[in-house]
């Protein structure tokens, strides 16, 4: 079975050590849960932020998304990947690790 990593990011730093993680946990065959909330949303604008898109899959809080006033598209985060905080509680639910920026 293979081991599941959930990241919760709340905070707007950090986004380096965020794929730094997550390119670490791809080599060790880790599947990795990234869920954005708060000012973790505004990572999304990053330059970097793409870098994310294939280590992780990736779903952020949408009423944070909005009250940022933050546009779509944004890389590796499809529509229904736009959540709410029920998601972050299925990603703790369904992983074996859990992590908090």
């Amino acid at each position: 079975m293979k081991k599941k990593l959930g990241i919760y990011v709340s905070s707007d730093q950090h986004l380096e050590k965020l794929i730094n993680l997550c390119r670490a946990a791809k080599k060790k065959h880790v599947e990795v849960n990234i869920f954005f909330t708060h000012l973790g949303v505004k990572l999304t604008n990053h330059p970097q932020f793409g870098e994310l898109e294939g280590l992780a899959k990736m779903s952020l809080c949408n009423m944070a998304f909005e009250a940022h006033k933050l546009k779509k598209p944004v890389p590796g985060i499809s529509d229904k990947d736009f959540a709410t905080q029920e998601r972050h509680c299925q990603l703790i639910e369904a992983c074996d690790r859990y992590l908090a920026f």
